[in-house]
């Protein structure tokens, strides 16, 4: 074992209780880093993973209608004044060559159409307003996950076939194999028969949502042919925008993506990122004063021993090399103390605090990159925090050290 190791090992070992104290500290510093780390990015995750669970990543519709300045005729000039038109149920142009070119671009996991409209749901003497979404199945499921939320019947989309939300079955008192009236706002009805029942988590949803056959959306909304959307699902989420800004310059429809959509979500979502970054470096900066402060007074105890080795032959770079290694070797042991911590206060919290329906508020993973990061830093910051304590043990005078040390 080289001279500077045994020194090294020896004078932390000789100063127990600091030495304790310290890797305590750096122990306690790495698990803190791991555990919020983990439980910012888990609960994120979760978050992102709710919105989108019903919703697409992007949304392309018809462009707007826009209404144009009017001439006043009793002035002889354009009007000033432009008042909105009313936005009419309308179809993508040309969708048909549209939907194939958007399911190759680049970074576009999956593309469907969609036909949605306002409705009214008619049971008995019930009445409910409603919202179709006229669906092709196998395209819309890569979509939106919507057949792992049935809670009854099944995710089955096809002739007269409908499936419908919790809080609308119970509204209208039916379930799994009832008939349905569907009447449009264009005062077109159909009969449909419900063959599942979803609950997605959201009350206003499961009460507005209704699934029918794209064919049948298209007669009931009288939009023969066409389709009101198309939904998107790309393979970074974080770059939806990104993705829409290009369909939306290549296409001149309206785009939407999640992250125009949700811009709240998106601001708390980077709010508690830099939340966490800040909680990191105040974490970092304490676990380094407190490794430079130890060494500082195992520099001023061990001013004789020090003064001893210099008297030996020892050089300032040999001197300054221990106090380094007790630097880096204390962190090393903290950040593995401190992984194995960290980890244990993911799966804790993980078990103690749940949802209101029983399922965990995330997953109580922790990356192996996560923990190689925080080792590697806490080594780093070992080592730069033990510099000045090193340098000082290596300007002393030895005679001056062995005299008053």
């Amino acid at each position: 074992m080289p001279f500077e190791w045994i020194v090294a090992v020896r004078f932390l070992r000789e100063g127990r209780m600091q030495t304790l104290l310290i890797i305590g500290g750096a122990t306690v510093g790495v698990a803190v880093i791991i555990f919020l780390t983990s439980l910012i990015t888990g609960l994120q995750a979760n978050l992102v993973a709710r919105t989108l669970g019903t919703q697409a990543h992007i949304v392309v519709r018809p462009a707007e209608d826009k209404a144009q300045p009017q001439l006043d005729r009793s002035r002889g000039d354009i009007s000033a004044r432009v008042e909105a038109r009313a936005q009419r149920l309308r179809s993508i142009d040309q969708w048909e060559r549209l939907l194939p070119s958007l399911r190759t671009m680049p970074d576009v996991v999956a593309a469907s159409s969609m036909v949605s409209g306002p409705a009214f749901a008619v049971r008995g003497t019930a009445t409910k307003s409603v919202v179709l979404m006229g669906i092709e199945p196998d395209q819309f499921l890569k979509i939106v996950k919507l057949d792992e939320q049935m809670v009854a019947g099944q995710f089955r989309v096809t002739g007269t076939d409908a499936v419908i939300g919790t809080t609308l079955a119970n509204d209208l008192g039916v379930a799994v194999g009832d008939k349905l009236r569907l009447t449009s706002a264009e005062s077109r009805e159909d009969i449909v028969t419900i063959t599942g029942i979803f609950d997605i988590g959201n009350t206003e949803l499961n009460r507005r949502w209704v699934f029918i056959p794209q064919r049948l959306a298209q007669n009931l909304l009288d939009l023969a042919g066409g389709i009101s959307s198309i939904d998107i699902t790309v393979r970074d989420i974080f770059r939806a925008e990104e993705i829409a800004l290009r369909i939306e310059g290549q296409t001149g429809l309206l785009v939407e993506s999640w992250m125009r959509t949700n811009a709240q979500l998106l601001t708390a979502l980077r709010s508690q990122t830099l939340t966490n970054q800040l909680i990191r470096g105040f974490v970092v900066l304490i676990v380094a004063l407190g490794i430079a402060s130890v060494l500082v007074v195992t520099v001023v105890q061990k001013s004789k021993e020090i003064g001893i080795l210099r008297a030996m032959g020892t050089s300032p770079r040999r001197v300054m090399a221990i106090f380094l290694m007790q630097g880096g070797l204390v962190a090393l042991i903290g950040s593995v103390l401190g992984s194995i911590m960290g980890i244990g206060l993911v799966h804790i919290f993980a078990r103690v605090y749940k949802n209101a329906d029983g399922t965990p508020i995330f997953r109580p993973e922790v990356s192996l990159w996560l923990m190689a990061s925080a080792c590697l830093v806490a080594v780093a910051v070992g080592l730069v925090a033990a510099v000045a304590p090193a340098r000082r043990a290596a300007r002393m005078d030895p005679v001056q050290a062995i005299r008053y040390g």
